[in-house]
This record gives C-alpha cells, structure tokens and sequence, in this order.
C-alpha cells in the first residue's frame, strides 16, 4: 500500500516582531507561522514549510550560530571551571572528565536552537531574500483578495511571462 502525505489547509503567515520569529526559530518552527518544522534534519533548513508554504531556503545562517555558540559555551564552560577550582578541590583527572564532555554536549545541543534562532532573525529583518519573498507573497495576496481566485494552477504556475 503507498504511502500517501495528506496537506493540511495552509496556515496563515501574519507579520511577527522579530523577538517572536526568533523564539519560534529558537524551538524548531517556522519563523512565519510557528506551526511547520524549521529542520528536515539536525542542521538542515527545511526548503519550504509544510504548513504556511513560506519559503526558507533564503536563509545565510553560514557562522554566526557556531560563533554564538562558542561564545556561550565558551563562558558557561570557564565560569564553571573557574568556580570549581576557587571552591573545591578535585583532581585533575575529574576536571578532563567533565569539562571537554560538557563542552561538548553543550556545544551540540545549543547549535540547532541557535541556528533557527538566527534565522527566525533573518527572516524578520527581510534578510537574504526573506523580504522580497514576504512582499511578493502580500502582493499576491492583495491582488486575489478582490476577485477571490486564484491566478496561480495547482502546479503554481501562473502564466506570466519574465516572472
């Protein structure tokens, strides 16, 4: 029996503040509607969102999440190391124990929340495509509010020529 993906009906992308498409960025959704999946895998930006249709593959997230991280972990992890050693006395061999393995764990778990958060920021600043994308989506919109059809088939095409 094929496996068949049922669509739900598309969900509405409003205007956010870019505190909250950084917080929906921050937890896996979508910057523009918070109900569709930012990732497709662990570092992977998904192309499209599954629920509003908005367009993701815009983003430049490049290294700003893994200096971030970096800067983060970096002063969790020599805040820890500094405490530790000024209040209590432990070997040597128990601080290479802890410190590289929370260092690491750390560093993966914060990295996928970073990114999305970045982008979540890029999409509200109309980063990278996001803006142009946003205004063609709102011109779109206003331009099959008056007639309520739309211009484009099911395939998406819409006719146009140099579109």
């Amino acid at each position: 029996m094929p496996l068949t993906m049922q669509t739900a009906s598309p969900a509405k992308a409003e205007e956010v503040t870019t505190l909250r498409a950084m917080k929906r960025g921050f937890v896996g959704h979508c910057p523009a509607c918070d109900k569709g999946r930012l990732f497709g895998r662990y570092l992977k930006v998904v192309d499209r969102c599954e629920a509003c249709g908005t367009e993701l593959h815009h983003h430049r997230a490049d290294d700003l999440p893994p200096y971030l991280v970096i800067f983060i972990v970096g002063h969790l992890i020599g805040y820890g190391i500094l405490m530790t050693e000024t209040k209590m006395e432990m070997p040597l061999w128990v601080h290479l124990a802890i410190w590289p393995l929370l260092t690491l764990v750390l560093s993966l778990a914060l990295l996928q929340p970073v990114k999305g958060a970045v982008v979540g920021l890029q999409y509200a600043l109309g980063m990278h495509g996001f803006g142009a994308a946003r205004a063609k989506r709102k011109a779109e919109k206003t331009e099959n509010a008056g007639d309520g059809r739309s211009n484009t088939g099911r395939d998406g095409y819409t006719g146009r020529q140099g579109a």
